[in-house]
Parts: C-alpha cells; structure tokens; sequence
C-alpha cells in the first residue's frame, strides 16, 4: 500500500504545481522536491515525464467521472437542475478563484495537445466521457420533459461543454468572469 500512496501524492502534487504553472514549465526536480520522494521512485511508477502527463490525466478524469456521476444521481432535484448545477458549480468554482483556472482540463488543453500525442489522447478520451456523461443526463432531462427536445442531447453536450472550456480561457486571459457569466447565460437559455 505504501507504494500506491507514494504514487497517488506524487499525482497529486503533481496536479498542483501544474495548474499553477503549466506542464512544461515544471521540472520534474520540482514534483519530487515538493512531493518529498526520490528520482527513484517517479521512475518505478512513470517511464517518463509524459508518462506522467498521461496517468495525471486518467486520475484526473477518474475523479471527475464520479463527481458527476454523484451530481447526476441526485434524486432532490430535476435532471435539468442536476445539469444547471454542474455549470453553476464550474462558474462559483472560477469566481472563488479570480478566473486562475483550478481545472487541469482547461489548464492542459492548449498546452500539451501539439506536443504530446499521448497527453492529447487522454484529454480527448476524457472530455468525451464528460460529453457522454452530459448527454446521458440531459437525454434524461429531455424525457422527463424538463428540458426541450430541439436540439439532440449529445450534441447540446458537446455545444455546452465546449463553450464552458473555451470561456474559462477566456475568462483565464482577461481575468474577467464576464465570459462565464455569458456562457452561463446562454446554458439557461439552451437547456430549457
């Protein structure tokens, strides 16, 4: 067990010196210095730094899966204000943070998708399982009759999600929360 809680602290430090620095800014030196564990150990568990990139990516996602999972099984509430409670969360969660994107996602996007094709497959593999699980609740939303039937599910997940993740960029330059603000706006107006 001692070998999997070096590992999970090595990712998770590694996730807090990335989103706030950047991925290739960060030195490896650095992840082991702060996660207080030897060369050694980083190789036992990674090949490499990409190696790295890539199994951040899969805990992160992990994660994320039963976040949303948890929120879209809320039986308190309607499927369409399970939906609005997760981009509700996403804005309240940038605004506590002055637009400094918490959300390796959004951090590692445009960063690593040129340079590394592994990192670039995880990102994809990930926020299309945040996509799949958008569409499944808004499908669900659009049955209960919550939410209109005019746009296909799916797709109002892929408009939706992608609109959020190019606003916190947005937001992220202009440290303004004014492009979420909209992109919340426009969700009120898409999933009714």
């Amino acid at each position: 067990m001692h070998f999997q809680d070096t590992k999970q602290r090595i990712l998770a430090v590694g996730e807090s010196l990335i989103v706030g620095r950047g991925f290739s800014a960060l030195g490896l030196s650095e992840i082991l210095t702060t996660a207080k564990v030897p060369k050694g150990s980083f190789y036992h568990y990674f090949q490499s730094k990409e190696g790295f990139g890539v199994a951040l990516l899969e805990r992160y996602f992990s994660e994320y899966d039963e976040r949303l999972t948890i929120l879209f099984a809320d039986q308190t509430m309607t499927m369409r204000e399970r939906v609005m409670s997760y981009f509700k969360g996403w804005h309240a969660t940038s605004a506590e943070h002055a637009c400094n994107s918490t959300c390796l996602v959004v951090k590692l996007a445009a960063e690593v998708s040129d340079l590394s094709e592994p990192m670039r497959c995880a990102l994809a593999l990930g926020m299309s399982r945040i996509t799949g699980q958008l569409a499944a609740a808004l499908s669900l939303a659009q049955a209960e009759g919550s939410v209109s039937m005019q746009m296909d599910a799916a797709q109002l997940a892929e408009i939706l999600y992608s609109m959020w993740v190019g606003a916190s960029l947005v937001a992220k330059v202009k440290h303004d929360l004014l492009p979420l603000d909209l992109a919340l706006q426009q969700t009120e107006l898409l999933v009714s």
